[in-house]
């Protein structure tokens, strides 16, 4: 039992092993500096604010092209509106709308 995960090896080794198991961990990349795990977490965090910057700028880019279109959609729905009645008051004029007000058999005061 007391051989735990080769505790007893290093404690066999001395100083010597540790020294050899650390500069073995550093070689492999499993240690690393302090100043280089910063590094890495600046950067990481500018990567990802700037992510969420980009993703606010082009929610706000659709919610202006959402609101946009719906203004459009508005404007679109009363022109068609207002080219429905004149194209409605033109054919009156002409007299081409059967049963109008200006449609002469209606007009026309009873014989």
């Amino acid at each position: 039992m007391n051989e735990i995960s080769g505790v007893t090896l290093l404690m066999q080794g001395g100083a010597w092993t540790i020294v050899t198991f650390v500069v073995l961990l550093v070689f492999r990349g499993n240690l690393v500096p302090r100043s280089v795990l910063e590094d890495v977490r600046k950067d990481r965090d500018a990567r990802v604010a700037e992510a969420l910057a980009e993703r606010d700028t082009w929610r706000k880019a659709h919610q202006e092209s959402e609101a946009a279109r719906l203004d459009a959609q508005g404007q679109a729905g009363e022109l068609l509106e207002l080219s429905r009645t004149a194209y409605t008051v033109l054919r009156a004029i002409r007299g081409e709308v059967p049963g109008d007000a200006m449609d002469s058999p209606v007009a026309a005061p009873p014989s």
